[in-house]
């Protein structure tokens, strides 16, 4: 037990209790209308039903203020230079005294259920993320979004909820946020309000902190998905169709450069890890991403990560460093996690340089449009060429277009899958094959809709013969609205 390592120090005083609300203003005519709306729902209710709530409500401010005491008496009695070697069964008994001894302080009586979620809360505190820690264990929450220590959302398949988890206030939230960023080398504070970081589990971690957040601390958490969704899962899914899955096998064996396009969280690392499941096991294969997310199953795969400047303002690594690095590294295909900046010129280098089957993705609402991002980025990186032959680069470089989009009822769905075929004139010439036509909408909000060819026959036709995918004519013949 870590009794042993307790401090000797004097006690500190007990936290004050929260000063007491101000009276509610006399009179009907000074109330805002919002609180006469809420008073006239309150009294809709059973007399019953509001004590029960009113019970519940001070229940739960008491043992969030019990939860706070026991806090600082567990930091003031823990030597945290001990929780390092030790287990977590010793770590979980040694709170529990520790904790039996607080509460005997306080002369405060606990049921056994609110023992054990104290108990646990607070383990939470000591060696995860407090509050946070259940959502993150949660398989359902997808993305972990906080604004402000007093409103915690979370989505679950693509809608946004809001929870009952709460910090105690910014400070509480402030210092769980150092906690995620000191772990990995990094800081934030007013001199750099904002951070990009990984948790342990590979989950992205992004916090924007006052006076750049205004209404108290921003922090949203991309959870790191454990298992690999394949084609075979994202079809069952409805994420696109047999067909759409079998001409993107052709077309990644085949070694088409291809970019995925679409909006945040419209499943374009997803879609990027699922098509890279096509990869031979014999090609050597690098990855560069400025937060590692992407799982290739592959047995030859390099992983890069860029790093962003220290304290000083050095040595900071940008994923156009890793590309021209990774040139050099013989792969045969180079998979960027995101094309933002100015690496998006090595990146078609690349893939006009002889490594083909190259993939990345991009922000942007259509193939069109991400055609237009590609040009605008190699406008920002300064290098100054004709458009003619910055269009030329572009059409020689990428053969392939998957947009992937966030529907407005949660689901996520591959809309468009477009060829790039070449040039005509000074215009980038493209053929849509596949599309996903929207029909109707249920009573219930969901989106009624089905994939569809439109006809046109796949302008790598002769290249997929050539590598033994010769597939039928009939998965690009358009299919009848039902």
């Amino acid at each position: 037990m870590f009794s042993r390592y307790k401090k000797n120090e004097a006690p500190t005083e007990k936290a004050e209790a929260p000063a007491a609300a101000a009276p509610a203003p006399k009179g009907e005519a000074t109330k805002p209308p919002v609180q006469m709306q809420k008073q006239a729902r309150a009294a809709a209710k059973s007399p019953a039903e509001v004590a029960a709530a009113d019970k519940e409500l001070k229940r739960r401010q008491k043992l969030e203020e019990v939860r706070s005491q026991l806090h600082h008496h567990l930091l003031d009695n823990l030597n945290l230079s001990a929780l390092e070697t030790a287990s977590e069964n010793e770590l979980k008994a040694e709170i529990i005294e520790i904790c039996a001894e607080g509460l005997e302080e306080m002369s405060i009586v606990l049921t056994k259920e609110e023992r054990q979620t104290l108990h646990s809360e607070l383990y939470d505190e000591v060696t995860g993320l407090g509050p946070l820690e259940p959502l993150l264990k949660d398989e359902t929450v997808n993305d972990i979004l906080v604004n402000g220590p007093n409103r915690v959302f979370v989505e679950r398949e693509g809608k946004l909820e809001l929870t009952a988890t709460r910090f105690k206030d910014e400070k509480h939230l402030l210092r769980i946020i150092d906690k995620i960023v000191s772990a990995v080398g990094r800081r934030v504070d007013e001199s750099n309000p904002y951070v990009d970081a990984r948790l342990k589990d590979g989950s992205r971690f992004n916090a924007m902190v006052p006076p750049i957040a205004v209404d108290g601390s921003l922090v949203s958490i991309r959870k790191f998905k454990k298992e690999k969704l394949g084609i075979d899962d994202l079809v069952k899914f409805g994420a696109f169709s047999e067909e759409m899955a079998a001409y993107l096998q052709a077309a990644v064996a085949c070694r088409l450069n291809v970019i995925v396009s679409g909006g945040t969280g419209s499943g374009k690392t997803t879609t990027l890890n699922a098509l890279s499941s096509f990869i031979d096991n014999s090609e050597r294969i690098l990855t560069i991403e400025d937060t590692a997310e992407l799982q290739l199953q592959q047995v030859h795969v390099g992983r890069m990560e860029s790093r962003p400047a220290n304290v000083e303002g050095k040595g900071a690594v940008s994923q156009r460093d890793c590309l021209r690095n990774a040139l050099r590294m013989r792969p045969d295909r180079i998979i960027v996690g995101e094309t933002r900046g100015e690496e998006v010129i090595d990146m078609l280098q690349a893939m006009n340089t002889g490594h083909d089957g190259s993939m990345t993705t991009i922000h942007a609402n259509s193939a069109r449009d991400g055609v237009s991002r590609l040009e605008n980025m190699i406008a920002m990186a300064g290098i100054e060429m004709p458009i003619k032959a910055v269009r030329a680069q572009i059409s020689s470089a990428v053969n392939l277009i998957v947009q992937a989009s966030r529907l407005q009822d949660g689901s996520r769905r591959m809309v468009s899958i477009t060829e790039i075929t070449g040039m005509e004139g000074d215009v980038i010439s493209m053929q849509e094959v596949f599309r996903y036509q929207r029909l109707g909408l249920q009573p219930d909000g969901k989106i009624i809709g089905q994939f569809t060819p439109l006809g046109v026959r796949s302008h790598y036709s002769e290249r997929f013969k050539q590598w033994g995918y010769d597939l039928p004519a009939s998965i690009y013949e358009p299919v009848a609205a039902e």
